[in-house]
């Protein structure tokens, strides 16, 4: 890898970073005020596809950048989602700070947050924030209307067509390239949605390097989001036959009807049933070769920070909406509990984050906002249910505000998710799934019919019925518990 990454830099992929996250902008400096806050949003992106964070395949070395010049916190995910497109709930959780099935009550009408002005950008706004949006927003509410300046706002997906779906059928299905402009999806309108992304925010950045007070930022990429597309270069960087098959890969998942995430969900119909290798391994070639492209785009983005002036007195908050399976699990889509659909990448910098530090410590995804809060000196609005990060950030045994992490999709599935163990519930299905994540991280080995785990999988149901409790799941679980042997008491032996 470090060879082609001195190829890329070599060939003038990436640009020659002129900032240093580990230690002081090389531009002007800025005099210390309130600090700017730059959120940026990807789509799609599973928790190790960062090289710097796992993702050996993965070349991102505008990212890596941001790892090491901020703390990471490597256990985030995304609490679920109440119909397939689970981007919606992940990002009406951000900016309402509301839990799941709070967020599904007001989805379809937030005018009374709005006009409430409890939404996370209103917040920095009424806090003498200039507040700025590009990208995807995809809330049911008009960004224009709450934001001062909101730049190419994109739907939740790019336009798709026939050929995007159902392949590749064999090494000689050629019809689709993630290059070719015919297909429009990321390259409607002449130009990579990525690529002008980053000019939006580079242009806002020159604006607002002229002004005295403090901006936020809200740029949310819909990459690496389907259509995968990139230039060629991009995804010549990832030859075929370096690309590795999902150590979880199988060619159909066993629940995938039971569990909403068959033949009839969009997400599943990109690849063919059954999988094949060949067709997973070019869908992957095409994942990293956009999340590459979106890379480069990023320290496009943080190279314009440093050269305004602003970098020194910037936090800079990176994380997605949700992972994405591509394979694993015989799954293509996110609408799953397994960590590679459920588990983001989360990593802050700025004036006093640790730089090149780990928090192993469980959080979601939406903690952000409050974060943002905190930073701002914000005081955190009444009902938000996410709590900031920089106490664990400051402190590396400060403890989780959650002893454990809820997920669900729809009626179909649940999970709860600890430091050791998960528990993955299919009420269609009539099936549990039990998982040591120590031992093993693929989530492979399913240990609920294992009697020596007993003891932990009523410790787990007990954890779930908790959460569901205090999140207001009403769904019934425990006809399906009482069928595993009466989880509700503890068995006999015998």
């Amino acid at each position: 890898m470090s060879n082609q990454l001195s190829v890329l830099f070599l060939t003038g992929l990436f640009l020659v970073q002129c900032f240093d996250l580990t230690g002081m902008p090389s531009g002007k400096d800025q005099s210390p005020g309130k600090p700017n806050i730059v959120f940026i949003f990807t789509d799609d992106q599973r928790y190790n596809t960062i090289h710097a964070l796992g993702g050996d395949e993965v070349i991102t070395p505008n990212l890596d950048a941001l790892v090491a010049g901020g703390t990471t916190f490597t256990h985030a995910y995304n609490m679920g989602g109440w119909h397939g497109a689970i981007c919606v709930a992940s990002r009406t959780m951000l900016l309402t700070g509301k839990s799941l099935w709070q967020a599904q009550k007001i989805e379809r009408d937030l005018s009374g947050l709005v006009t409430a002005e409890q939404l996370w950008v209103q917040q920095m706004k009424k806090a003498g924030y200039e507040t700025y949006m590009t990208g995807k927003w995809h809330v049911r509410t008009d960004p224009s209307k709450i934001i001062d300046h909101v730049v190419n706002e994109r739907p939740g997906m790019p336009n798709q067509t026939p050929e995007g779906y159902n392949r590749p059928l064999s090494e000689n299905d050629t019809l689709w390239t993630p290059w070719n402009m015919k297909f429009e999806g990321f390259w409607k309108g002449g130009r990579h949605w990525s690529e002008v992304l980053a000019d939006d925010a580079v242009g806002f950045m020159e604006s607002a390097a002229q002004k005295p007070g403090p901006f936020f930022m809200y740029l949310a990429f819909n990459a690496p989001h389907d259509p995968r597309q990139a230039p060629k270069k991009f995804v010549d960087l990832y030859p075929l036959e370096k690309i590795r098959v999902p150590a979880s890969y199988m060619d159909l998942y066993p629940f995938r009807e039971e569990i909403g995430a068959g033949a009839g969900l969009r997400d599943e119909q990109l690849a063919p049933f059954p999988r094949t290798a060949y067709a997973v391994k070019k869908q992957i070639q095409e994942y990293y070769a956009s999340i590459t492209h979106l890379d480069e785009q990023i320290g496009r983005i943080l190279s314009a920070l440093a050269r305004t002036g602003k970098l020194q007195n910037t936090y800079i908050i990176f994380t997605s909406d949700h992972g994405l399976a591509v394979g694993h699990h015989g799954l293509m889509g996110k609408q799953n509990m397994y960590d590679h659909s459920v588990r983001v990448p989360l990593v802050i910098s700025g004036p006093g984050i640790p730089k090149g530090e780990r928090r192993p410590q469980q959080v979601y995804l939406q903690d952000v906002a409050p974060t943002a809060y905190q930073m701002a000196k914000i005081d955190k609005p009444e009902g938000v249910f996410f709590n900031s990060m920089l106490p664990m950030a400051g402190n590396a045994k400060a403890k989780s505000p959650y002893d454990e992490i809820y997920g669900a999709y729809m009626n179909l599935q649940r999970m709860v998710r600890t430091d050791r163990y998960k528990l993955i519930v299919y009420p269609e299905a009539k099936k549990l799934l039990l998982f040591d994540l120590q031992k093993d991280p693929d989530e492979m080995q399913d240990l609920a019919d294992n009697r020596r785990h007993r003891s932990v999988l009523e410790e787990m149901k007990t954890r779930l019925t908790r959460q569901q409790a205090m999140l207001g799941d009403t769904l019934d679980l425990e006809p399906l518990f009482r069928s595993y042997g009466g989880l509700p008491a503890k068995r006999k032996r015998g």
